[in-house]
């Protein structure tokens, strides 16, 4: 759930200097507090010699002369003793990847507070710098930003210090001595903490988006992530009349949730949602991988307004090869599973589909196309009639995984294109081919689990147990979790008897979309994780020598990440 703000020590500090640039000769004052819970739990003080004199409006300003710094000491000690009192010394401050350890009261819970914390962290980071001190950034919450989010204009006059402490009844008036100041600007947090609390900012993890620009209504509307577990799951944001407007899955639905209402979302169509949402309901999955495989089965089942992606699985076309008189490569939405192995595909838009289809056909002569024609691709061409057996026989090789039959072909021919400056017909050529290879790599990866009855999949998690998978022709059929330090086998049979029974579809996409099995591949068949059951043959969890996947580096693409499409995730 995170840290609440209570469990949290702030160290608030504010500086006095000399007017000049932040380095070695500019401090003159190191003022500060170290408070958790509203109480303050020590203080630091001190006079700092400069190295350099005061300017006479400083002073006028601040009262700090030149005599009383005389007999201070030197800024390298004034600020190693700061850093170490305030928890903050190089290599112990938190940050995002050494994050607070809740209620322990270690340094990594220890948040710097200041009024115009650039002014003051500026000084700091400078100061160590020039003197080659150790220095790791920490935690930084800024009153004034704070105080801009929880009283706006027209509330009070301006955000100064001195306007703020009046507002708010401080105990120590600002005077420009830094200890004093520190004392201010811990009243203006706590007061500033309170009125931003019904709004959502209750914990730590909520600071980083406290002075984000949500409007007050969004924000107060994080109260729907109370009671939500942090387990994986899918989520569905719902209007008022039960309607639902965008489904999302995550491994800790309370913080997901809730950071829809507390930080500054950017996606128009999602802010619109957020506006007249008022309900979120849920529901707890014991893996994040069963969370998105159910995510992708609601987006399907509900087409909500707000997600654009996953809106319709069995629309997506498969290239394949026509029997007959005379036999030529088609596209079609409707897929007979015993095709499967002869076919290349989903592809995500038609448009793409279609480019594939040219750069197969330009190779596998099964039709006369006038553009290949014309690119002086060596060898002969059917220029009519019926293809040829042999013919027919290469391009249903090509569709069972032999991609080298057409991707070296055309990779040569772009060849040729660029070296007589033929950029633009290159171009077009490259991108047919891209549309082809991507293609054929997702029916590389769907195949083994379409064709496969039964198998389970184990992953190490990382705190102990195991995550186990149960897939049955290309469907999840079950998920669970083992617990730390037991044996697994007893969930793997567990996992066996419950999962969901799937008959044999007669159709791909039938019992499961091609996105819920390309998940599903990415998660068992790639490195770290184990095969520990599989009915049929093992043969299948394999790919060819001429797999598509060896084109990854040529095209400038990744091999798992698809240019013409990027899946959406909750």
């Amino acid at each position: 759930m995170g840290t609440p703000l209570r469990e949290v020590t702030f160290v608030v500090v504010d500086l006095e200097t000399t007017g000049a640039a932040p380095g070695a000769h500019a401090l003159t004052e190191i003022g500060a507090l170290k408070v958790r819970g509203g109480e303050v739990l020590a203080r630091f003080s001190t006079l700092v010699n400069p190295g350099a004199a005061v300017p006479p409006q400083i002073t006028a300003l601040t009262g700090i002369t030149n005599a009383m710094l005389v007999g201070a000491p030197d800024v390298a000690p004034c600020l190693e003793d700061f850093l170490s009192w305030a928890g903050l010394d190089a290599g112990t401050a938190g940050n995002d990847s050494n994050p607070a350890v809740p209620g322990s009261g270690t340094p990594t819970d220890t948040v710097l507070v200041a009024h115009n914390a650039r002014f003051d962290v500026g000084h700091l980071r400078g100061a160590a710098k020039a003197l080659g001190i150790g220095w790791t950034e920490p935690r930084v919450l800024d009153t004034l930003a704070l105080a801009r989010r929880a009283w706006p204009r027209g509330k009070v006059p301006n955000h100064r210090l001195s306007t703020l402490a009046a507002l708010v009844g401080a105990s120590t008036r600002p005077t420009h001595r830094a200890l004093d100041d520190a004392s201010a600007t811990a009243d203006v947090l706590h007061a500033a903490l309170e009125v931003l609390a019904p709004l959502g900012v209750t914990h730590l993890e909520d600071l980083a988006t406290a002075t984000d620009p949500v409007p007050a209504r969004r924000r107060a509307k994080s109260r729907l992530a109370e009671g939500l577990p942090t387990t994986p799951g899918v989520y569905q944001l719902c209007s008022a009349t039960g309607e639902v407007l965008y489904v999302g899955s995550t491994v800790n639905l309370h913080r997901r949730v809730r950071s829809y209402f507390t930080a500054a979302e950017r996606r128009p169509r999602v802010i619109r949602i957020l506006d007249t949402t008022t309900e979120v309901r849920h529901v707890p999955t014991p893996t994040l991988l069963e969370a998105r495989v159910r995510e992708l089965r609601l987006i399907a089942e509900l087409d909500p307004v707000a997600n654009r992606r996953s809106r319709a699985p069995r629309r997506q076309p498969w290239l394949h090869l026509v029997a007959g008189p005379e036999p030529h490569l088609a596209l079609t939405a409707v897929l007979p599973l015993r095709e499967v192995g002869y076919a290349v595909g989903p592809f995500w838009s038609r448009r793409g589909a279609q480019e594939a289809l040219r750069a197969a056909e330009s190779v596998l002569r099964l039709r006369r196309r006038d553009d290949w024609v014309r690119t002086n691709s060596p060898g002969p061409s059917t220029t009519g009639g019926s293809p040829t057996a042999q013919a027919s026989d290469r391009a249903a090789s090509f569709l069972s995984g032999q991609t080298d039959l057409v991707a070296a072909e055309v990779l040569e021919r772009v060849r040729r294109l660029a070296q007589a400056q033929r950029y633009e017909e290159a171009g077009i050529w490259t991108r047919r081919l891209r549309s082809l290879l991507q293609a054929a790599l997702r029916a590389e990866r769907t195949r083994p689990l379409l064709t496969c009855p039964h198998l389970v999949a184990a992953r190490p998690r990382e705190h102990g147990g195991w995550e186990l998978v149960a897939v049955r022709w290309g469907m999840l059929a079950g998920s669970l979790v083992t617990p730390p330090g037991t044996d697994p086998r007893p969930g793997v049979a567990a996992l066996r008897s419950s999962a969901r029974v799937v008959s044999q579809p007669t159709l791909v996409g039938q019992e499961a979309s091609v996105e819920e099995t390309l998940l599903l591949a990415d998660w068992v068949l790639d490195a770290g994780a184990r095969l520990v059951e599989v009915d049929g043959d093992p043969q299948a969890l394999s790919w060819p020598a001429a797999s598509a996947a060896r084109y990854g580096k040529v095209l400038h693409t990744d091999p798992h990440l698809d240019s013409d499409r990027s899946r959406h995730r909750g």
